[in-house]
């Protein structure tokens, strides 16, 4: 798929704000592409610890929240937590669990299923809450919009406590929002209007370890000990793919640190199951890796099983859960892939790419893979997409949309083809009669204002950089930048004319391409491209014609120069003396980001290719 590349320009001092910050000017024009304007913004971000982590006490309800929890504790009253089956339900049931009963109180979890309760608290966890006597409910990652079951369960003379991050529901009186509350006795939510957190946009499991710090301090806990839950809810902010930055990042930054020194038995049998025991764990196996398997359990069976993994105190015990979890999410990624390639096959066959909006009906996908098979079609196709499950109580689906699509707005402009949905500009969830599949179809696409410009993917450069540029001093820096996801993304540097020197696909599936690159005269460097090998044959094709790039598809290149195509090696051939020579280099442009390898003990530096073009 063609890409346009666009140069991120901003204004600044870079080599003033260099020298005070101790970094290479580099280093600051990334900060500033981020959105940092001012010397302080960069220091907390390049040099922040715990001490840059807001005030808990500056939550709304969180005082009101913890007081009465320490008086439930003291009476030996029944709590029950109510999570939510993803990473950050998970986490944020376990830091309560663990709060909870360092505080002494008498306390359990229970997460809904994801097919037969959907999605937060219900009628059907108030009703059994109530046959099993308990006395308060606490939601973590949950519970902001549940207005009608929060309303049975006090009717039951239960006591509610709402932890949550996600919108507040609201209504429009005379043009003006007003949010809907709950009748929970105290609602600890960053996004309430009436909330003054400096950080709106901590997930469900932060928001969690907040009220257990407040809690440690009523109940005289040093407050050192609520250190140990930055490894669960950096671990939740990075796996709910929170927004990096701000006090998120700082806690994605301290849970990594404490995640790679992790007593926790449950995490160290997952880790090990995932083959990472030696190696540094970065946002990137926490987002790919080991959260995933995690997340699969509530996928396909149970969350309790994740949960319970983290309760492990005995090896013995994680070990086989680690397995089954880690089981499940392969279990869980074949099922995927096969639900994509039914997908793809179903948009060619019926010709919907050319569709700016992919509606795609997969009946026999399990419902809760629908997400990532959406999300892999917007990343294929750089469209809106959604893909529908037949579902046990009828169709049911999920969203993917582009920065140029709010895809909430457009579900709300057909309303009336569902029976229910909701979500944000980037996704959403829906369930509609299954005859009105094709009608949703043809609204959205009829409807849609999407221009060719924006469906083509863009990659935004930080820096238009030589490679030789780079040195060892700079790829620590760059690592200061850590960790890289949503919202902080790993920068991209770029290079023009780069010349190629050797090129071969590796790897058992032949889909990684090793290079040895001239970025200038007596300088060459490794390089290393995960992307699909076809899109720098592609490049090549167009540059130099279709002799070369077949010769490099088949390993049959063997130098560093080549020729376009037949009639150009007649014509060298014909001039040679004249031009001193037969050939030309075969050069294309690069976007890359440094880092090193080693290999067998050496430690090389090499670029990692992030884009080609010709």
């Amino acid at each position: 798929m063609k890409e346009k590349w666009v140069l991120t320009r901003k204004g600044a001092d870079y080599e003033g704000l260099a020298k005070a910050l101790g970094v290479d000017p580099v280093i600051v024009r990334i900060l500033v592409n981020r959105g940092m304007k001012t010397e302080e913004e960069m220091r907390i971000y390049l040099y922040g610890g715990k001490e840059a982590l807001h005030d808990p006490h500056l939550l709304k309800d969180i005082d009101l929240a913890s007081e009465i929890i320490c008086e439930k504790i003291a009476a030996g009253k029944k709590i029950r937590i109510i999570g939510d089956y993803d990473i950050d339900g998970v986490m944020a049931s376990y830091i309560l669990l663990q709060g909870f009963a360092r505080c002494g109180a008498v306390a359990d979890a229970a997460i809904p299923d994801r097919i037969r309760d959907g999605y937060g608290i219900n009628e059907a966890l108030i009703l059994q809450a109530k046959e099993d006597l308990v006395d308060t409910i606490v939601t973590c990652d949950n519970g902001i919009s549940a207005i009608e079951p929060i309303a049975l369960a006090k009717r039951f003379g239960m006591t509610v406590i709402v932890t949550d991050h996600h919108e507040v529901p609201f209504d429009l009186v005379d043009g003006r929002r007003v949010e809907k509350r709950s009748e929970a006795d105290a609602i600890v939510n960053p996004k309430q209007e009436e909330d003054h957190y400096p950080f709106p946009g901590l997930c469900g499991g932060a928001v969690a370890m907040k009220l257990i710090q407040v809690l440690y301090e009523k109940c005289g806990i040093p407050a050192a000990e609520a250190e140990v839950f930055y490894q669960y809810a950096g671990f939740a902010t990075i796996g709910d793919v929170m927004d990096l930055q701000g006090e998120n990042r700082i806690l994605a930054k301290l849970g990594l640190e404490a995640l790679n020194h992790t007593e926790n038995l449950g995490l160290r049998a997952l880790i090990a199951q995932n083959d990472l025991e030696d190696a540094k764990l970065k946002a990137y196996h926490v987002g790919f890796r080991i959260g995933p398997c995690l997340n699969a359990s509530g996928r396909l069976e149970t969350a309790q099983l994740s949960l319970k993994l983290l309760q492990s105190t005995e090896t013995k015990d994680a070990v086989p859960m680690a397995i089954e979890i880690t089981n499940l999410n392969l279990q869980r990624k074949e099922m995927t892939e096969a639900a994509v390639l039914q997908a793809i096959r179903s948009i060619e066959e019926n010709g919907y790419d050319a569709q700016r909006v992919l509606v795609i009906y997969l009946p026999d996908c399990h419902e809760s893979l629908a997400g990532i098979v959406a999300g892999r079609l917007r990343e294929r196709y750089h469209r809106p997409s959604l893909v529908i499950t037949q579902g046990e109580s009828g169709a049911k689906g999920s969203g993917r949309s582009i920065e140029q699509y709010s895809m909430f707005e457009e579900l709300n402009r057909h309303g009336e083809l569902f029976t229910k949905y909701g979500g944000h500009p980037m996704a959403a969830g829906f369930s509609l009669p299954k005859e009105n599949i094709a009608l949703l179809r043809t609204a959205l696409n009829e409807g849609c204002t999407l221009t060719d410009a924006d469906l083509i993917p863009k990659v935004k450069i930080d820096v238009d950089m030589p490679m030789g540029y780079v040195s060892r001093e700079l790829i620590d820096q760059l690592s200061m930048l850590e960790p890289f996801g949503k919202a902080n993304e790993k920068p991209v540097f770029a290079q023009r004319n780069v010349e190629i020197r050797s090129c071969r696909i590796i790897g058992k599936n032949r889909n990684v391409l090793r290079m040895t690159l001239r970025p200038a005269a007596g300088y060459e460097v490794e390089a290393v491209y995960f992307g699909d090998p076809e899109d720098l044959f592609s490049a090549i094709e167009e540059k130099y014609g279709k002799i070369t790039a077949d010769a490099m598809r088949q390993g049959r290149w063997t130098g560093s120069h080549t020729v376009r195509d037949e009639g150009r090696a007649r014509l060298f051939a014909q001039t040679r003396a004249v031009v001193g020579g037969d050939e030309e280099p075969v050069s294309l442009h690069f976007c890359y980001y440094p880092e090193l390898n080693t290999w067998r003990g050496e430690t090389k530096l090499q670029m990692q290719i992030i884009s080609v073009s010709a």
